[in-house]
């Protein structure tokens, strides 16, 4: 195999492989990226097992073939090669090495072969259909934050993607919860979908796929089945297995009958909250919101460190209502509103509280409240 590719073009699709690659693995073979040439192009896949990434590069084939080399290696070698430099790949299967020649820089590789590469099985996908990538980066990024890092909960640790009713007909979901916080985001559901069956996507997964929807009007192919979902752009396919469980009821978390509005600027209220965050104790990073009309107060007292206290305006006509939540926790939804203000439905102090982006219903955010 021998083949010459620019150095940009061959960071970028290293790059992606090598960030599926596990660094703490013990079978040898699955630190290593598969390079396939062909033609003019060169494929690039890398596994965990789980999950499977072959991108596509355009190149200079001389002769074609294939061979596997670690991956963070190579990603190292080629970040640090000086931009628009052409970068020469040459195996020799027989030594087993890889030459990646680049000005008058050499690098001499050891190769496995490829025939021990695991390539993921194929599958039959009960569903296929495509969506723009602003509409995928807008449900897995608004949900993502509420995924569970509790391993004994391990169906709780993805963002369950669905077929749902709204209340603007059927919706794609995306819905994230962690038992503190819940996301719950809608689109329109796109043609092609309307069987598709409900799935966990890891949250590795959700991190590798973010990667490919950075082009707001790409159509990313979508293909999903019980056990497996692809995404795939032209250059880029994106292979997981989905968690095996059940994701919970989370319709039940979500509170209706909350009547108490409170609207606020989205920004204001996170600056501040960040601000008087500062002097809380890491542990329970507790803040106090005291809402009075049109007025709220937020507030931290932390016995071994200090306290602090900010007032903002607010839009706000309920009786009197004192209500702690986690700073973190707060922080991060107020971070997902897009929007100017920033809309939060209390019950009681104990109760959970519901939040939504201005008049926007298809992005529903649900917080546990703390003792403060």
């Amino acid at each position: 195999m021998k083949f010459s590719i620019e150095r940009g073009t061959l960071l970028k699709a290293v790059s992606q492989a090598q960030s599926v690659v596990e660094r703490r693995n013990t079978i040898p073979i699955l630190a290593n990226v598969l390079i396939e040439a062909e033609g003019d192009s060169v494929y690039f896949r890398a596994t965990d097992l789980d999950i499977e990434v072959v991108d596509k590069a355009v190149a200079q084939v001389e002769r074609a073939g294939a061979t596997t080399v670690a991956a963070t290696t190579l990603h190292e070698i080629v970040r640090k090669l000086p931009d628009g430099a052409l970068v020469s790949l040459n195996a020799d299967t027989a030594a087993g090495r890889l030459t990646v020649e680049a000005g008058r820089s050499n690098f001499s590789l050891a190769t496995l072969p490829k025939e021990d590469f695991p390539v993921m099985a194929t599958s039959e996908y009960d569903s296929n259909f495509s969506a723009k990538a602003e509409v995928l980066r807008r449900l897995f990024d608004k949900s993502k934050f509420a995924i569970s890092t509790e391993e004994t909960r391990y169906y709780l640790n993805g963002v369950y993607m669905h077929v749902a009713d709204s209340e603007d007909g059927k919706a794609l979901r995306c819905v994230a919860t962690d038992g503190h916080r819940l996301a719950r985001i809608d689109a329109p559901l796109p043609a092609g979908a309307e069987q598709m069956p409900g799935v966990i996507v890891p949250r590795k997964t959700v991190g590798e796929l973010r990667k490919l929807l950075d082009e707001d009007d790409m159509e990313i192919a979508v293909s999903v089945s019980e056990t497996k979902v692809r995404f795939a752009t032209p250059d880029i396919t994106l292979t997981s297995k989905v968690i095996d469980g059940t994701f919970p009821d989370y319709t039940r978390v979500i509170p209706q009958g909350n009547t108490r509005r409170l609207e606020v600027d989205a920004a204001d209220f996170a600056k501040a909250v960040d601000r008087v965050a500062t002097v809380s104790s890491e542990r329970s990073r507790a803040v106090k919101l005291q809402l009075e009309e049109d007025r709220l107060v937020l507030s931290v007292n932390a016995p071994d460190s200090g306290a602090a206290e900010e007032e903002l305006a607010v839009a706000y006509s309920d009786e009197r209502l004192e209500i702690g939540f986690n700073a973190k926790y707060l922080l991060e939804i107020a971070s997902q509103v897009d929007r100017e203000n920033a809309v939060f439905m209390f019950n009681s102090a104990g109760d959970p509280t519901l939040m939504r982006e201005g008049t926007d219903q298809s992005a529903v955010y649900v917080v546990m409240p703390m003792r403060v």
